[in-house]
Formats: structure tokens, sequence, C-alpha cells
């Protein structure tokens, strides 16, 4: 009853946080596009931010954008993209276009002088994603503005928390990263089903899966070993992965393992519900002790650590240690002893020195106070993605795609000098 109470008590502090006075200082921003999942992501969290005020939304259609801007109290409206950058009160941007529109007009963001916070995935491809991070990087360093790509999970207590639990990935053996939504869930007009506006699963939910087994291996994968689409049924595009499920080999022999599903069903074509999961496997070792005798029984350790909830933790999440110790007779093999050990761990805020938080902060709240940390140039967590690690997760999501035998997601006709 306790933990159905608190999980009621932080759904509704997430989707209702206080909104405290806005600082004289605050930023301010535009939302370019309109975007159905903005409120979560970004508006309810900004609401929330005493340092952020969402001054304006842009979209082609306007009327499409008055609608928004009313529901969501937002004072000014533009009827273009373009006229949203050129907007002087507009510090920053949230971009949460179609992933094949990002890398045009976070370059015309940049240009503009706009901090940018742009939806994941950062760009269609690793060439965009070079292309991108290097205009960047080639702007002069004291007028230069925020770039990040909004992997909001990594800024959560509870991501530190998970990659504190999976230390010395030199002895992992396996990690399962799973992340999937039930049949129906988004309808086949969603922009997610749309090649040329970089669509497929793997640009989707595998963007989580992909983060995920980067940060727990500390490392990049050395080759995409084995990757099976499943394709959007004919007469759909051939060409987007409705779900995939791919394997990596990473250093030291270990396998990386993603599943991404938009549209997860029962053998009884029902759509499914799965819980998004993190399993990392240990390698078996045996336990030394300086004391044991000649003869005594040999200890088997295998460990596994699980995360559940890994892309949503702020609602609910759980962290299952799992040690299976075995006692197995000298000689023989033969098991004498089994015994069990499993711990719980939960992290919904930080609990260490001076950083900041509460239980109403989302993953997005997290992330959101970062950016704002990095552009006033004040101390944060220290948590960032930065330019190099968004062009490794493109190049790990092209190697899943070039191993499944699909094309690349195309890339954009734009260029920075235009």
């Amino acid at each position: 009853m306790g933990g159905s109470v608190s999980l009621i008590t932080r759904v509704w502090k997430v989707n209702y946080p206080p909104e405290p006075p806005k600082e004289r200082d605050a930023l301010r921003f535009g939302i370019l596009g309109t975007p159905w999942t903005g409120s979560n992501s970004f508006i309810t969290p900004a609401k929330s931010h005493p340092g952020v005020i969402i001054a304006a939304v842009a979209s082609r259609d306007l009327g499409r954008g008055k609608a928004y801007a009313k529901k969501f109290s937002i004072p000014n409206v533009h009827g273009s993209y373009q006229a949203l950058l050129e907007d002087p009160t507009i510090d920053a941007i949230y971009i949460a276009l179609p992933n094949g529109l990002h890398y045009e007009w976070t370059i015309r963001a940049l240009k503009a002088g706009k901090h940018v916070l742009l939806e994941k995935p950062s760009v269609s491809n690793a060439i965009e994603a070079a292309s991108l991070f290097a205009y960047h990087a080639s702007l002069p360093a004291a007028s230069r503005p925020v770039l990040l790509e909004a992997f909001h999970a990594r800024f959560h207590p509870a991501w530190r928390q998970f990659l504190s639990l999976t230390a010395e990935p030199e002895r992992i053996e396996n990690v399962t990263s799973l992340f999937t939504l039930p049949k129906s869930f988004f309808p086949r007009t969603d922009i997610r089903y749309k090649y040329d506006l970089a669509g497929g699963s793997l640009m989707d939910l595998g963007t989580y899966t992909i983060a995920a087994l980067r940060d727990v291996f500390r490392a990049e994968p050395l080759a995409c070993t084995s990757a099976t689409p499943k394709l959007l049924p004919k007469p759909g595009d051939q060409r987007i992965d409705v779900g995939i499920v791919a394997d990596f080999e990473f250093p030291n022999g270990a396998t990386g393992t993603l599943d991404a599903d938009l549209e997860r069903k029962t053998w009884f074509g029902l759509p499914s519900i799965e819980m998004a999961k993190i399993v990392v496997k240990y390698r078996d070792v045996v336990i030394d002790d300086e004391t044991r005798a000649f003869g005594a029984p040999k200890h088997v350790m295998s460990k596994t650590v699980t995360y559940w909830g890994f892309p949503g933790p702020h609602f609910w999440h759980r962290i299952q240690v799992n040690e299976k110790h075995v006692w197995l007779e000298s000689g023989t093999e033969k098991v004498i002893e089994k015994r069990d050990k499993k711990k719980n761990f939960t992290k919904y805020v930080w609990d260490e020195g001076d950083k900041k938080g509460d239980l109403h902060w989302s993953t997005y709240r997290y992330m959101l106070d970062e950016f704002v940390c990095k552009v006033r140039g004040e101390k944060g967590t220290g948590i960032w993605v930065d330019g190099e690690d968004s062009i490794n997760q493109m190049k790990m999501i092209d190697s899943g795609y070039e191993k499944a035998g699909l094309p690349l997601r195309p890339t954009s006709t734009y260029r920075s000098e235009s």
C-alpha cells in the first residue's frame, strides 16, 4: 500500500510541480515545432524552473501554433521557424522537430546565436553528426552557444546510481537493453514511420537502448555482429524498422544486445506491454579465500544487475543486484550449497553535497537545470553529453542499420555555408 501511495504522489508531483516566480535573468526559450510530447519533455519542467521562461513557439501552420500556444499559455507565436530564430528577445531554442529536420534547424539556430536544447537523436546519421558538432566547435569560444543533445535519462540520479553499481566493465559478459511500446501506441501516420524524416525504431526507442549499452561498457562497440529488423508490413515503406534486435561486440569479448520495438505484440496479435529494463550479466568468478584449506569447496559467484524503468525513473524504478553463490565439492564439482543475495536500490534525488533536486524533478527537469547551469557558467552536477558522445551515438545507430541491410537515414541537403 505504501509503495502505491508513493508512486501516485510522485506521478502527481512530476505532472503538477510547483511553479516558482521567474528570476529576472531567466533564459527566454522558444519552441521550434508543436510536438505533443513537448508538455512532459519541456513545458512542464520549464514552468517549474525559476531560470526558464517559455516565451514563444513557432509553427509553419500559424493556426496550429496559436492553438498550441493557447493550450500551454505561451505568449508569442511565430508563423515560421526562421522568424523565431530572428526574435531578439529569445535566448535559447528547444528543437522538437522530426529527426530529419534537426541538422538544418540546429545550425540555423546556432548561426542566430541561440543556445540549443536538441531532442534526440541529434541528427539523422553520423555524417550529419560530425558536420553539426564540427560547425559548433568552429564557432568562437567566447560567444559559442551551448548545444546539448537531450538524453534526459542520463541526467537523473538513478542513472548515476545504476552506473556506480555496474563498475568493473571488464568483467561484464553481456548487457541486454530493452525498450518497447505496445502495438498501436502510435498511429502509422506518425513521423516515426516516415523514412524521409529519419524515422524508425532504432532512431526512436533504440537511442535509449544504445546509450545504455555505451554507458554501461564505458566504451564504444567494436562492431555490430547481427541485426534483425521487423519492417513495416507491405505496402508500407520497407526502409522503416518498426522493431529491431541487434548484437554488438564490445572490448574484452563482451556482447551488448538491444531490443527496441514500436509495436510489440503477443502471439495472438494483441498489444504487449513490457517494462523497459537493462540487464547486466557478469562473468562467473571464483571467490578466492586465503584461508581456504586444501580440498575445501570452491566458491563461485554469479552476478546480475537489473535496472527496471530506466527511461522514466522519476515515476518508478528499481535497481536490483542479484548475487548467486554456489559452493562446489573439490574434484567432483558437485553442488554442496547455494545462497542468493538480493539488494534493491532506488534514487529519486541527489543526496550528495550541494546537488539540487526534488521529487517533482523528472529526468527532463534534471537535464534542463544542467543546461541552464552550463549557459550561466554555474557549477552543476558535471553530467553532460558532448559532441563526441553524440557523434559516437550516431555511429552506433548507423552500424545497426548497415548490419540489418537497411539504408541509413537520409542526409540533409542543407549546408552550414548557406
